[in-house]
């Protein structure tokens, strides 16, 4: 057993403990069963969300739907790093923002991964403008982010009256993510340049999926790249039946009021059909991404038991009651550093509770915090859990040190200038 633990990946072995404890909690009575049944019922469709939208992504991805598009993309670029970078930056902030950050992990995540093998550069700089897109531009709307909705029906602010008060918190995140992402993975001589291999930073596929096929890969030695051929799909029924999969997931969410979950599993199903009747032997249980189904119970649980015993009021009081600007400062420093502690989710709720009722704009902090904060640590939010699942089945290695050290410092920047922003522009 023991041996087999240490064979385990890391956030692994934090999935399996957290589960552990979330039922210990409940067998021991530290956690009511109540609390917890409540828990898991609130959970369930974002579990059921969670089972099925990572299997439209692997299924999607190798009918080689991502690989086309990020073709497109790369020759959208014409060869310039510099344009390629801010269309990069637009396609993520955009999805996240009209559609919302899980889906910008779970679908534009295999699309930017693919995108490496075509302009031949190291996949990481192009993961990391996903996920730290995916949460510090989710501040704008209210289906950016499931906290948005939260804080939106808790100032009883209408769509376009949360974005009238985010747009300069949204603007001031956006500006900071793209010199963070520039000076850290972009540049020369950090996106992929043979001296990066020796720094852990190259992990680009050679097969299974995003791989691309040698005459897709046109890449020269100079400061651009040369844009690939059009990509042509190995099975264009494949193809098309999971591009109208994807299609109808994000139409769905977009303009029906459908839930999350079932327009995942209804795109799932389409897409597992498919499959089922041109290539079978890729339907397996190996696509049920099994980690998150495990770990987010477990953290939730565990979540639920500290809130039991005092977390609420340990937030009341390191959140504060001052709604003026060091008040702003204040709770968002607390809403990030516990979201890359614990969760964003529950944090956000926690605190929620914790500010006052008038506080508007301390809640819009804590918001900010919440959202923009959580870069630092693979667990701070669900759509940084649901991006790190895609790197490890594309086969990429993010070192944990990097993704924390420069989270860190795009987590204190973004919270900073954004809170700020929302300070200048108070009414």
């Amino acid at each position: 057993m023991r041996a087999l633990l240490l064979r385990l990946h890391v956030l692994d072995r934090v999935a399996i403990g957290l589960l552990v404890t979330g039922l210990l909690c409940v067998a021991t009575g530290l956690l009511p069963t109540g609390s917890a049944s409540g828990a898991m019922t609130r959970i369930a469709p974002l579990l059921a969300f969670l089972g099925t939208v990572i299997v439209l992504a692997e299924l999607t991805s190798r009918a080689e739907v991502f690989d086309v598009v990020a073709a497109r993309v790369a020759r959208a670029g014409r060869g310039s790093y510099a344009l390629l970078f801010l269309l990069c930056v637009l396609f993520a902030a955009v999805t996240t923002i009209a559609l919302n950050l899980d889906t910008t992990a779970v679908l534009l995540t295999p699309v930017m991964l693919a995108l490496a093998t075509r302009v031949g550069i190291a996949p990481v700089p192009l993961a990391m403008t996903t996920v730290w897109l995916a949460n510090t531009a989710s501040l704008l709307l209210p289906v950016s982010n499931l906290t948005n909705l939260l804080a939106a029906n808790r100032v009883a602010l209408s769509p376009l009256g949360l974005a009238a008060r985010m747009w300069a918190p949204q603007l001031a995140a956006l500006a900071v993510t793209m010199a963070c992402l520039w000076l850290f993975f972009w540049r020369r001589g950090r996106r992929g340049d043979p001296v990066a291999e020796d720094s852990g930073l190259v992990a680009v596929p050679v097969s299974g999926p995003g791989a691309a096929r040698a005459d897709d890969v046109r890449a020269d030695a100079a400061d651009r790249y040369v844009p690939p051929l059009v990509h042509r799909p190995a099975d264009p029924v494949l193809f098309r039946a999971c591009a109208v999969a994807c299609a109808g997931f994000l139409l769905a969410i977009l303009v029906a009021d459908v839930p999350l979950w079932m327009a995942s599993a209804t795109a799932a199903l389409v897409a597992v059909a498919a499959f089922g009747v041109r290539q079978r032997s890729a339907l397996r249980l190996a696509l049920v991404p099994w980690r998150l189904l495990v770990m987010v119970p477990g953290m939730f649980l565990v979540v639920e038991t500290f809130d039991a015993h005092g977390l609420h009021h340990l937030l009341a009081s390191a959140v504060g009651t001052d709604g003026g600007t060091l008040g702003l400062f204040r709770a968002a420093a607390v809403g990030g550093g516990l979201s890359n502690a614990l969760n964003n989710l529950p944090v956000y709720l926690a605190g929620e509770a914790a500010v006052p009722l008038g506080n508007h704009d301390q809640l819009l902090a804590l918001l900010i915090g919440t959202n923009a904060g959580p870069v630092v640590t693979p667990w701070a939010s669900l759509a940084t859990l649901l991006w790190y699942e895609r790197c490890v089945s594309y086969g990429v290695r993010v070192p944990l040190a990097r993704l924390m050290g420069t989270g860190a410092v795009l987590a204190a920047s973004a919270v900073v200038a954004s809170v700020g922003a929302l300070a200048l522009t108070r009414g």
